[in-house]
């Protein structure tokens, strides 16, 4: 009969909080898995890696001569910010037989470039000026004359002439409140009894946000962008690249669909995780590129990367001892909410770190899901875009 040894790993406390390998074998087994970092000829080990060990690998774990569970050493930690969902992303990654170190970890440097450059145009508008009549309630503006009305559609998609994709239903076009502002202040519109100041303070009382919302239009249109409503899509906007014209409903030609939404979150706001993450959720099933905008040049707050993560090339995973992390990890539950400050301080972290944040969410049945986010350069901009992709490590 052959027996099969499995030697037990042995964890214990050193200190209130701080946990060591217990034993040289223990010690070894756990450096040849990555786990730990070693200090004055100790192996030290993370409130998480703890955790996984107890939990997945049946680890013993001793205080004071007492073996304890899982529950016991958790509550140990639990004053610790967030420990469950950290823990369950670090358990979920380690699980995919991938390497997850904390952030502080020295590590060498990637040769990667995580900002991905958008291109940009030259906006064109007409030579000509208009007139329109502004609808406050709905916050429309009906153009009168129909020929530039049709032109300001065709020519340069602003407006809807007609109806949704079927231009030829109507002799009209209507502009939303985003466009009317816009052709305003080039001088390309006239309004019937009413400025742009008059406009905008409209806008502000539907919603207090409006004007970084239409910072944020102005910016895309001025770099040759078309920016439609993204509200089918849970979004503010959806974008179509430069050079991007309306389509026709007709059997012989296709209607230009957008492959990219545009979503505002202001620094000084905050958004539950759940309904963040829906809006990402709903682009990808849509096959679109969902982009973050956080207007203005307000400073971050500070946030701490929970992890480094390595990851895989050529189908076998990272090594640490030779290769680079490739993201940065920044842990969250389902029920927690994030400030458009917070989320702009580890996209920049994890950028000063030459890695790409990847933003794990726990949900309450303790499953994860990964977003990666990715800046955008876009030229002329003062404000900070990002891509935000559903991924699958």
């Amino acid at each position: 009969m052959l027996f099969i040894l499995i030697y037990m790993l042995a964890l214990e406390f050193k200190g209130k909080k701080e946990v060591i390998a217990a034993d040289q074998s223990t010690k070894d087994i756990l450096k040849n898995g990555f786990f730990g970092y070693e200090k004055d000829g100790s192996l030290y080990l993370l409130p998480e890696e703890v955790l996984y060990l107890v939990d997945i690998r049946n680890a013993e774990c001793k205080k004071d001569g007492k073996i304890l569970s899982f529950d016991q050493v958790a509550e140990i930690f639990s004053k610790k910010k967030k420990l469950m969902a950290s823990y369950f992303a670090y358990k979920d990654w380690r699980e995919r037989g991938l390497v997850i170190k904390p952030s502080n970890t020295y590590y060498k440097k990637p040769d990667i470039n995580p900002i991905k450059k958008y291109p940009s145009s030259n906006i064109e508008l007409p030579k000509w000026n208009a007139s329109g009549v502004f609808f406050k309630d709905d916050l429309v503006t009906i153009v009168r004359e129909q020929e530039k009305g049709k032109e300001l559609y065709e020519k340069y998609w602003l407006g809807q002439y007609g109806s949704y994709k079927a231009p030829e239903k109507g002799k009209l076009n209507k502009l939303d409140i985003y466009e009317t502002l816009y052709l305003m202040e080039h001088k390309k519109i006239n309004i019937e009894g009413m400025d742009a100041k008059e406009i905008i303070s409209i806008a502000k009382k539907r919603r207090k946000d409006f004007p970084m919302l239409y910072q944020v239009y102005k910016d895309w249109r001025n770099n040759g962008y078309i920016v439609k409503t993204g509200f089918k899509f849970g979004t503010h906007f959806r974008v179509y690249f430069p050079g991007a014209k309306p389509g026709s409903n007709s059997s012989k030609e296709e209607w230009a669909h957008s492959k990219h939404v545009l979503h505002v979150f202001p620094r000084d706001s905050r958004l539950l995780i759940s309904e963040w993450a829906r809006a990402i959720r709903v682009a990808h099933s849509v096959r679109k590129t969902f982009i973050l905008a956080i207007p203005g040049e307000v400073k971050e707050k500070e946030v701490e990367i929970d992890y480094i993560l390595y990851h895989r090339h050529g189908g076998e995973a990272d090594n640490p001892e030779k290769d680079s992390p490739k993201y940065a990890m920044l842990s969250l539950g389902e029920e927690e909410q994030i400030g458009g400050k917070e989320l702009a301080g580890a996209i920049s972290k994890a950028k000063e770190m030459k890695l790409e944040l990847i933003i794990a969410i726990a949900d309450r049945e303790t499953a994860i899901t990964y977003y990666k986010v990715k800046q955008i350069m876009l030229p002329k901009s003062g404000h900070e875009y990002y891509e935000i992709d559903w991924m699958q490590p």
